[in-house]
C-alpha cells in the first residue's frame, strides 16, 4: 500500500481509534483482594464526516464499526488489581474503500496499583499492554488496529456527596506508546459519576487524545475529543446493565462518530 493511499485510508477512517478503551470504566479504586468484577460491552458505532486538517467536518465514506469488550479484573491484594481484556471487532467501510474486517479486536493485560488512599481520596497508577488481534496492514479496515501498545497512566479519584447523592470524579492522564507506524498520544479522561437513587448510577465520560506529532507510513497527526453520557441500573447486587451514547464533538484528521453502547457489569 502506497504512503499516499494510507494517509488518505487513515485521514478517513480516524485510524480506527474513537471507542473509549475498556479500561476506562474502572477508574482509579482498586478491588478488595480476592474479589472481582466483568465489565461486558457492545459498542456499535458509525461516520460519515471527519474532522479535516482544518478541524473542519467534510463527508467520508460510511464507516462503520461493532465491537464486543470485556474487562475481568481481580484483587489479588488490596492495593493490586490485575487486569485482563479480550475483544472482538468488525469493521466495514462503504464504497470506493469497499473494505471489511471482522476478527480479534485488541486484548488487553496489565494491573493497577494504589499509591495512597487517603479519606475520600485515592491515587493510582495503571500499565496496560495492548495485543492486537490483526497485523494485516494492507486492509485498510485493519489500518489502527495492527500495533502493540503500552498504555501508562495516573488516575485520581474522590468521592464525595452531592446534597444527598454519593458522587465521585475520577482524572486520569496516560501516556500510550505505539508501533506498526503510528504515532504515541498523550491521553486525558475524566468522569463525573452520580447516585440520584439506590440502584441508579449516572456516569458523564469525556475522552481526549492528542498524537504526539505524525507517524511513518503516511499516519498523519490527529486529535480528538469524546463525550459519553450513560445509565447504570443495579438488577441485581452482583449484575448491573449499562445503556449510553457517545459522539465525538471535535477533532482533527479524524472521524466524527457516534455510538451506543450496551453492557453488564458482574461482580464476584
Amino acid at each position: 500500500m502506497s504512503n499516499r493511499y494510507r494517509f488518505t485510508i487513515g485521514l478517513c477512517v480516524g485510524l480506527g481509534l474513537l471507542a473509549p478503551s475498556r479500561a476506562a470504566w474502572a477508574g482509579a479504586w482498586t478491588l478488595d483482594a480476592g474479589s472481582g468484577q466483568i465489565f461486558a460491552t457492545g459498542i456499535i458505532s458509525t461516520s460519515s464526516e471527519i474532522f479535516d486538517a482544518a478541524r473542519l467536518l467534510q463527508p467520508t465514506p460510511r464507516y462503520n464499526k461493532l465491537e464486543g469488550e470485556a474487562l475481568v479484573e481481580y484483587g489479588v491484594t488490596d492495593r493490586f488489581t490485575l487486569m485482563v481484556g479480550p475483544g472482538l471487532q468488525h469493521v466495514d467501510i462503504a464504497s470506493p474503500v469497499s473494505a471489511e474486517r471482522t476478527g480479534l479486536g485488541y486484548a488487553e493485560f496489565g494491573g493497577r496499583y494504589r499509591l495512597l488512599l487517603a479519606d475520600s481520596w485515592v491515587v493510582s497508577g495503571q500499565v496496560l499492554v495492548r495485543a492486537p488481534g490483526t497485523f494485516d496492514g494492507d486492509n485498510p479496515a485493519a489500518i489502527g488496529f495492527t500495533d502493540f501498545q503500552a498504555d501508562l497512566r495516573a488516575l485520581l479519584g474522590r468521592s464525595f456527596s452531592v446534597g444527598t447523592m454519593p458522587a465521585f470524579i475520577d482524572l486520569e492522564l496516560g501516556q500510550r506508546f505505539r508501533g506498526a507506524g503510528a504515532p504515541d498520544e498523550l491521553r486525558a479522561d475524566a468522569a463525573f459519576g452520580i447516585r440520584p437513587a439506590s440502584r441508579w448510577l449516572l456516569l458523564a465520560q469525556s475522552f481526549n487524545v492528542i498524537s504526539e506529532g505524525a507517524g511513518s507510513w503516511g499516519f498523519p497527526s490527529y486529535d480528538y475529543y469524546k463525550l459519553q453520557l450513560s445509565a447504570v441500573y443495579e438488577l441485581t447486587p452482583k449484575l448491573s446493565l449499562q445503556v449510553g451514547g457517545f459522539t465525538a464533538y471535535a477533532g482533527r484528521n479524524a472521524l466524527q462518530e457516534n455510538g451506543l453502547v450496551l453492557g453488564g457489569w458482574f461482580k464476584f
